[in-house]
């Protein structure tokens, strides 16, 4: 592991310089961070070196956003989990303006911190491929765990909800209801978790005779913006219309409920609308949003536990190598679903 001396004098700049980097303060400008952090990435820092990070009691948390109410959720049951086993945990937006998830973990390990918990990381979103960084910190002795959204090609923990069996059960739900125009509201094509789900959706659909319609899937930035913004596609021609929507997250539903509402769509009177997560304000929204909600404290437990099992106080290594834990979603009846409408 680098010194900071050597790193100043790898990036050209002073020890100072370095420090103000690691630690996010200001004076340094844009091309000088960017050239520092670069050599980061190539030699990375920690105080005392790998062996200390067993010793510091603090854990990283890597969220990829806060404005989807189901991270800060994730995040605050890592943080009550982590707090009363006696570690304290630092919290990181990864998906900000100013850093992006491979700079947040270097300062992550300059802090001397003892493992990080990824939520959603990185990799999910480039569709399972390996991010050469991943393997570069294994490498390294750094101890991590991926929380919905992993790489079997990785040696890393993973924790996940079956993310096609919330596609299926959300699917199978609207046939029930009689709907057989179901459309599914995506997240960006690479996204793993909505290709799961995706596949989901496909199943049960072919499970009740029905040829999947890709005519009535349609991709959208995560968030309630792009929501509305699939919605508005989906709902454009009366002759193709979906008579229900199943979303990959209720962030994106709650897009879909207001765009339904602007154009007059009655819900669920003319469209159904079903989404993913259960976030708590999905019971508040209206109509109340049925849901296909993740058990987030479990799976915080379960991914903490996983973490600090590889953390020996003593000083010695836990149990090390590959771990998979898949949770059940579960169907959350509300409001927003309904029978399918006799005439569309």
């Amino acid at each position: 592991m680098a010194g900071l001396a050597e790193i100043a004098r790898a990036a050209g700049v002073s020890v100072s310089t370095v420090s103000r980097v690691l630690n996010r303060r200001a004076g340094v400008n844009e091309e000088t961070r960017q050239r520092v952090l670069a050599v980061l990435a190539e030699m990375p820092y920690t105080p005392r070196g790998l062996g200390a990070l067993r010793r510091t009691g603090v854990i990283g948390l890597l969220v990829p956003e806060l404005s989807n109410p189901v991270f800060p959720a994730f995040a605050e049951a890592l943080e009550t989990r982590a707090s009363r086993l006696g570690y304290a945990s630092l919290l990181c937006n990864t998906r900000s303006a100013s850093m992006r998830e491979e700079e947040y973990v270097r300062m992550l390990l300059a802090r001397g911190v003892e493992g990080m918990v990824f939520v959603s990381p990185e990799i999910a979103n480039t569709g399972g491929e390996d991010p050469g960084y991943y393997r570069k910190l294994l490498a390294e002795g750094v101890r991590m765990v991926f929380l919905n959204g992993g790489a079997p090609a990785l040696d890393v923990p993973d924790v996940a909800v079956d993310e096609q069996l919330a596609g299926y059960l959300a699917t199978r739900h609207l046939v029930e209801l009689g709907h057989t125009r179901i459309g599914f509201v995506s997240g960006p094509g690479r996204s793993l978790p909505s290709r799961l789900k995706r596949a989901g959706w496909a199943a049960g659909l072919e499970e009740a005779g029905i040829v999947p319609d890709p005519t009535l899937v349609a991709h959208a930035p995560f968030g309630a913006e792009g929501g509305a913004e699939a919605a508005a596609r989906l709902l454009e021609g009366p002759g193709t219309r979906p008579t229900a929507v199943i979303c990959s997250s209720d962030h994106m539903a709650l897009g879909v409920l207001r765009e339904a509402h602007r154009r007059g769509t009655k819900v669920p009177g003319e469209l159904s609308v079903v989404g993913f997560d259960g976030i708590p304000m999905a019971s508040y929204c209206a109509p109340a949003l049925t849901t296909l909600a993740q058990p987030i404290d479990e799976m915080a437990r379960a991914a903490l536990d996983e973490l600090l099992q590889r953390l020996d106080p003593d000083g010695h290594e836990g149990p090390g190598g590959s771990y998979s834990r898949v949770f059940r979603p579960r169907l959350v009846v509300r409001e927003s679903s309904g029978p399918a409408p006799s005439r569309v």
